[in-house]
């Protein structure tokens, strides 16, 4: 009797792993069983098709029931929705949502792949709002297009600032319309530090995109008004008329399913699986969206909604089934995100989930070109990098440009997945041309900044600390040119010596005082600091310059 393994879920993980079974066994029985329509779809690419970026739809459906079952030999039921499990007797009860007609099939093992489901606090489920739009699938791509089409909304809302919202907020403004964007804490992008999504800040502000920081959505009511379609309630109170709303609030595990089946669900309300995604069944794997896996650096349980992993996952799934010893080995969430002409992109612990760790870390700012600057057209990268105070183990990464990000942040990525430390980022053989790169990249200077750290070089004052050590006495030496400080922005109460001057004008300083020394972005500062250090002065320098002060200061609510 042929084993047989059925798979509740399609697109990443259930499809990746049905591919696998089949890729390692020619007699293993496999049903795939889907409640939506669709059995594999690009839904990261989703948003893209609503922008117009991607015009034919049909490019996102990567496998339909008939390849399936040609290519290899999987059965797929789509529209067909598991009802409950009953493990006793490896059985499942099925609704299939054409006929509505109910039936049970059984099995020998069972992957659970039933992925998230967006934050609801509308009930948009139960009742279903006109104009008003969740986007996880291709239904609800289809939706929004046709709300789009049909109604020609001039304003539209998007509610929250992670991954889809702010690609929801590209799409729209690509199609005309005016956008506003709700986001209920203070900066876009959670997964990023404040001083990073600030750089994204100023991208939606310079876009035309209304952005309300600290506001959420209160209530959603149909306009009374003939020039908009619906009147929104803001939690300060305030009423904004807009034509059509898209809720990114976040999505959370649909772990229903197996909640009735009795499978344990983690402390951070996912399904727990062990290192080769098995639950607490033996018979029953889970992977994707709905599960929880264990964090790269803290080593405690994360909820990681991301296509590598998940894909990842499914195959690893599989190699288990059929008796393959393989390990699912830890989340770094390595993500990014486009938003107009920039990206963002993140890899391990942010600086404020290593606060609420309470771990012990160091941070650097270093910013440089792209690729080579007497090269055209090069644009300038900021890149943020966490280490351990210590050992030098990379704790996160997080990078902001407009070309490169990609390639900085997988670099990175590697780096903290091999445990190399900061001082081998000093080290590495990247490709350099003066159209890709520099003879020393970006990631090479974090490891030289962050070596210097380390060994003690050079001593940093952090942007957001600054004003303090400014009131306790300490002198701010911007070393730039006066005509570059006039160009960007002063730095306020610091005085100006160009580093230039600094060795022939270095007895207007005061040897009694505290200097902190200061440029555009950090490294003419650290040339003043190991000179003035040599010379007997008490110095550090601030961290990023002025492009990561002002990062810090400003204000794009």
């Amino acid at each position: 009797m042929a084993h047989k393994v059925v798979i509740v879920g399609g697109v990443a993980g259930g499809a990746s792993c049905a591919a696998r079974l089949r890729r390692l066994s020619e007699e293993v029985e496999i049903l795939l069983l889907e409640k939506g329509p669709y059995i594999s779809f690009a839904n990261c690419g989703l948003p893209y098709h609503i922008g117009g970026i991607i015009p034919n739809r049909d490019s996102l459906l990567l496998q339909t029931p008939e390849s399936f079952k040609k290519r290899f030999n999987i059965e797929v039921r789509v529209k067909n929705q598991v009802l409950s499990i009953d493990r006793e007797n490896k059985t499942l009860e099925i609704k299939d949502l054409n006929s509505n007609d109910i039936y049970q099939e059984s099995y020998d093992q069972l992957l659970l792949s039933p992925g998230g489901k967006p934050v609801d606090p509308f009930g948009m489920e139960e009742n279903h709002l006109e104009h008003v739009h969740c986007l996880r699938n291709i239904s609800d791509m289809d939706a929004i297009i046709q709300d789009l089409d049909s109604s020609q909304p001039k304003h539209a809302t998007v509610v929250g600032g992670g991954f889809i919202g702010l690609e929801m907020v590209e799409a729209l403004r690509q199609r005309g319309l005016q956008v506003s964007l709700l986001e209920l804490s203070n900066q876009v992008m959670p997964s990023v530090d404040l001083e990073m999504a600030n750089f994204l800040h100023q991208e939606l502000v310079k876009q035309s995109v209304d952005l309300k920081l600290e506001i959420g959505l209160q209530e959603i009511k149909e306009s009374s008004s003939a020039e908009s379609q619906l009147t929104l309630k803001l939690t300060d109170e305030s009423i904004l008329q807009t034509d059509l709303v898209i809720l990114a609030i976040g999505v959370k595990p649909d772990i229903g399913l197996a909640e009735e089946a009795d499978i344990v669900i983690g402390e951070k309300k996912g399904i727990r699986v062990n290192k080769i995604m098995q639950t607490n069944d033996v018979d029953i794997f889970a992977v994707g969206d709905a599960v929880e896996t264990f964090h790269f650096v803290t080593q405690e349980p994360t909820l990681v909604p991301l296509a590598g992993p998940e894909n990842r996952q499914g195959r690893i799934a599989a190699d288990n089934m059929m008796s393959r010893k393989t390990k699912y080995d830890r989340s770094q969430g390595t993500s990014i995100c486009k938003l107009f002409d920039y990206a963002i992109a993140s890899t391990g612990m942010s600086e404020k989930k290593l606060q609420e760790e309470k771990k012990p870390y160091i941070k650097i700012n270093v910013h440089a070109k792209n690729h080579a600057g007497y090269y055209p057209n090069a644009q300038m990268i900021s890149l943020k990098l966490l280490f351990h105070p210590e050992t030098g183990a990379i704790l996160g990464a997080q990078v902001f440009g407009q070309e490169g990000v990609d390639k900085r942040i997988d670099v990175l990525a590697v780096a903290q997945r091999a445990d190399m430390t900061v001082r081998d980022l000093v080290n590495l053989e990247l490709c350099y041309a003066p159209p890709f790169g520099s003879a020393r990249d970006i990631v090479n200077l974090a490891g030289m900044v962050a070596s210097n750290v380390l060994d003690g070089d050079v001593q940093l004052t952090y942007s957001e600390s600054l004003e303090e050590c400014q009131k306790k006495g300490a002198i701010l030496l911007d070393v730039r040119g006066p005509e570059e400080i006039e160009k960007i922005g002063a730095f306020p109460e610091a005085i100006n010596i160009p580093l230039p001057e600094l060795r022939e004008r270095v007895g207007e300083l005061d040897k009694d005082k505290y200097i902190i020394t200061a440029c555009q972005i950090g490294i003419r500062g650290y040339f003043a600091y190991r000179f003035l250090t040599l010379n007997g002065f008490k110095v550090s320098n601030l961290d990023g310059g002025y492009r990561t002060y002002q990062m810090f200061k400003k204000d794009f609510k």
